[in-house]
């Protein structure tokens, strides 16, 4: 009898590292640190499907719809992770994007052994929260193969909503049907089985490029730079000054000034001083174009010529 999950490709073993234990500190780094890049040229390969998965989120929260991440084990974590990085990044609602991990939020610290194998707890998980058509469902297992995963992402399909699948596993072999499948193939891990390693890194990477974007494309930033912020203490008022500066060309002072007059708003701020408009029609104009700093100031303008 042959092990069917023998055969996944995170669990074959590495021919780069197969000296491992022998080795010295200096060359398993430096094995570790040439099988990591190969993750980035993977990850680099798959950009189209990565770029269809952003504009399902784009389009789901032009809808007052969620990014909603499944998974478990290491995958579970990185989504919980990077779901609870949006709020004080972007300042968004914690409600945005949600990151769900099989066996709850003690699985987030302690391993609970079997919280996985069951793809009802996954569906059972899409009914207590209340996914929608109008929100997109993220099932991530590295393996291609996490039961309470595809669960989720069964019901979701149910439901309506908006599905993706990351897998580190090749595409040939995942069975389920989701609207995007992000196939990122790394390869075997160094230590065989370690998904926490480049699986875990590709994971990581190509979160953070959905979630980045869709915050980008919601006018969370101008030009490169964090705007989306209220000045609530002294580190963040420093911070807002020097990006309205920084922006605008003015002095520290003058936007200090410029704060006071927005609420401590810095994309009010900056509104008003590209468009010479008052802090309540700045706030209109962001408000009519969901945040947008460079879309209000060039209706701004046109409206006052």
């Amino acid at each position: 009898m042959t092990s069917k999950l023998g055969k996944l490709l995170t669990e074959q073993r590495n021919p780069n590292s197969m000296n491992l234990d022998s080795a010295s500190i200096g060359e398993i780094l430096r094995i570790i640190n040439r099988e990591d890049q190969i993750v980035a040229e993977r990850v680099a390969e798959q950009i189209d499907d990565i770029e269809k998965a952003t504009e399902l989120v784009d389009q789901a929260f032009q809808r007052n719809g969620r990014l909603i991440y499944v998974g478990a084990g290491t995958s579970g974590r990185l989504g919980v992770l990077d779901a609870s990085e949006i709020p004080p990044t972007y300042n968004a609602s914690p409600e945005r994007v949600q990151g769900f991990i099989a066996g709850g939020d003690t699985a987030l610290r302690k391993a609970v052994e079997g919280a996985e194998d069951y793809p009802e707890d996954g569906r059972k998980l899409m009914d207590e929260i209340g996914v929608t058509e109008k929100d997109v469902v993220m099932g991530i297992a590295t393996s291609g193969v996490t039961p309470y995963v595809l669960g989720a992402l069964e019901r979701a399909e149910e439901i309506g909503a908006a599905t993706v699948f990351f897998t580190c596993a090749h595409r040939n072999h995942i069975k389920i049907d989701v609207d995007v499948l992000i196939s990122v193939p790394v390869g075997a891990e160094v230590v065989t089985g370690s998904t926490r390693m480049k699986s875990g890194t590709a994971t990581k990477m190509v979160l953070n490029m959905i979630s980045t974007t869709a915050m980008i494309k919601r006018g969370k930033v101008f030009e490169n730079l964090m705007v989306d912020l209220k000045a609530t203490n002294v580190k963040l008022e420093d911070r807002a000054r020097r990006i309205v500066s920084t922006i605008t060309g003015c002095t520290y002072e003058e936007a200090a000034e410029l704060l006071v007059k927005s609420d401590n708003y810095v994309k009010v701020a900056l509104v008003m001083y590209k468009s010479q408009a008052s802090a309540e029609e700045s706030r209109l104009y962001l408000d009519r174009f969901s945040g947008n700093v460079r879309d209000a100031v060039n209706e701004l303008e046109k409206s006052h010529k």
